[in-house]
């Protein structure tokens, strides 16, 4: 959530900011109303709480007719105000859920993913003597992945992921897990299902994000829509020692996307299903230091790339397109021959302290001062689109599929073919 004083001081700024990001900037003037009458509601009521402690000492002095019959008036009267002010409270904060972080003063202002900006290209794209083939047809033929049998199973979006693609993933994996690690990454297999509290405090149940998501009421859980939803409330109520920041975590985690809005794209293959398996980095640092930190990430996402070898572009995501709780993102980019296109596989956002008012995590400051911590989340390999990167760009005019060099070792194999 935003910081309420940020809104109470600077509307304008809110106003300008929340205004990129396409949302209605009349939320803000409502939030203001609401939140004057809330604290009026809550001077009301500790004035009328101040005025019970003097009654209640008068009583105690044996002053009891009038004493008793204004007792019993405030009784009712801070009754009436708590809920009023209760009412007022439960509004305001249901407005404050739909206004999203505010974007940073430097990012490409735009309604649409039209107007994101293309920062660089990396690595040669492969030549073919033959007409490449998409992923779906190479993985079919070779028996990696079997949509039909999951379409009876459990239906549309779902696959069964076979043979020697099952060694890639986990290939994938460990060569994550092997490069971050030595960078201070704690691994983590954080939990898949989650509080509604928790996850409305990560931001992830506001405005329309709710229909993307998976809930199981009869638990009152959510599944998560990735392993950043749980291993960011992993310290909520807490607070870190500044030492200790910054505090990075890499998890691995099944995730769950209803796919909300995308009918009729991507049907085919494994680019846009329901669920996928991924490894995530995320990060919880001082503020001072959280721009430095998502370079950190970000030119970490550009490594593992690198070791797969396969080319891709860096992606400056400009206001309109850019995630509800992010002040910053990039996304990386595969090239698809398949395709004839780029592709998204990464995305690299700073929250700053959006998500940690959401779940008040905050760091201490030589013992003293206590700040929000900001929070910041990178993919380092969503595990289905990189298999599909890997297949279109390794394939062999035989119809096989070579090894990234990075992964041979994990696969124990340097090409995959017909079984």
């Amino acid at each position: 959530m935003l910081d309420v004083n940020i809104i109470r001081e600077n509307p304008d700024k809110v106003r300008e900011g929340i205004t990129k990001k396409n949302v209605d900037p009349k939320l803000v003037d409502k939030f203001l109303r609401l939140d004057d009458e809330w604290r009026k509601k809550i001077a009301a009521l500790d004035q009328l709480k101040a005025e019970q402690n003097k009654v209640t000492s008068e009583l105690a002095e044996g002053r009891r007719d009038y004493s008793l019959n204004r007792a019993q008036i405030l009784k009712k009267r801070i009754i009436q105000i708590k809920g009023e002010s209760e009412t007022f409270g439960k509004k305001r904060d249901e407005v404050l859920s739909y206004l999203p972080n505010l974007p940073f003063k430097d990012v490409p202002v735009g309604k649409d993913e039209s107007f994101n900006k293309v920062l660089r290209e990396v690595g040669k794209k492969p030549k073919f003597k033959f007409q490449p083939k998409s992923h779906l047809d190479l993985a079919e033929n070779l028996g990696l992945i079997d949509i039909q049998s999951a379409s009876q199973v459990t239906g549309t979006r779902f696959s069964y992921i076979l043979r020697d693609a099952v060694l890639l993933e986990f290939g994938l994996v460990k060569l994550a897990y092997d490069t971050l690690l030595p960078h201070g990454f704690i691994p983590v297999v954080p939990p898949v299902m989650i509080r509604p509290e928790a996850f409305a405090g990560m931001g992830r149940l506001a405005a329309d994000q709710k229909e993307e998501r998976y809930y199981l009421p009869k638990d009152d859980l959510y599944l998560v829509g990735s392993a950043e939803h749980t291993i960011g409330p992993m310290h909520m109520n807490k607070v870190l020692n500044e030492k200790t920041l910054p505090r990075r975590y890499v998890g691995f985690s099944t995730c769950f996307r209803r796919e909300a809005g995308s009918y009729g794209k991507d049907t085919k293959g494994i680019l846009r299903v329901h669920q996928f398996d991924k490894v995530e980095m995320f990060s919880f640092t001082k503020p001072k230091d959280s721009v430095k930190e998502y370079e950190i990430l970000l030119s970490l996402q550009e490594k593992l790339m690198e070791k797969l070898d396969i080319p891709y572009r860096v992606v400056e995501i400009c206001t309109g397109d850019m995630g509800w709780t992010d002040a910053q993102q990039h996304d990386i980019e595969a090239w698809l021959p398949g395709e004839g296109t780029y592709r998204e596989t990464h995305s690299c956002s700073n929250t700053t302290d959006f998500q940690a008012r959401g779940v008040n995590t905050k760091y201490e400051m030589r013992g003293e001062k206590k700040e929000f911590v900001h929070m910041l989340n990178a993919t380092a390999f969503a595990i289905g689109r990189t298999l599909v990167a890997i297949f279109e760009n390794y394939q062999t005019q035989r119809g096989t599929i070579k090894v990234p060099k990075a992964l041979k070792d994990y696969v124990g194999k340097s090409e995959i073919g017909r079984k």
